[in-house]
């Protein structure tokens, strides 16, 4: 089963935001993800825009490529902070992450 398949959202658009308040500064996500996460120089976890610039503001979200979905996920699974949200555009209901239902 594939991890769109697994959350229901096959075909739909996913975007990810991290919760800085909760972020350890692991930098776990951006050894999944480096494309989609970066640490900054306070040390905290933050989503890049589609043309690699860091999103700073609090709650700023990115869409999630496709191809680097398996990757997004584990980020999320994997975060000893839990601070990774993988949600649904749609209805911006959470399919990985803390708050996942």
């Amino acid at each position: 089963m594939s991890v769109r398949q697994e959350a229901g959202t096959d075909g739909e658009a996913l975007e990810v935001w991290i919760d800085q308040d909760l972020c350890t500064g692991d930098g776990i996500c951006v050894q999944y993800a480096p494309e989609v996460f970066e640490l900054d120089i306070d040390g905290l976890a933050y989503v890049k825009s589609g043309d690699e610039l860091l999103l700073q503001d609090k709650g700023a979200t990115t869409p999630v490529p496709l191809p680097l979905l398996t990757d997004v996920v584990d980020s999320a699974r994997e975060c000893p902070g839990e601070c990774i949200h993988v949600r649904r555009v749609s209805d911006r209901v959470e399919v990985y992450g803390p708050d996942a239902e």
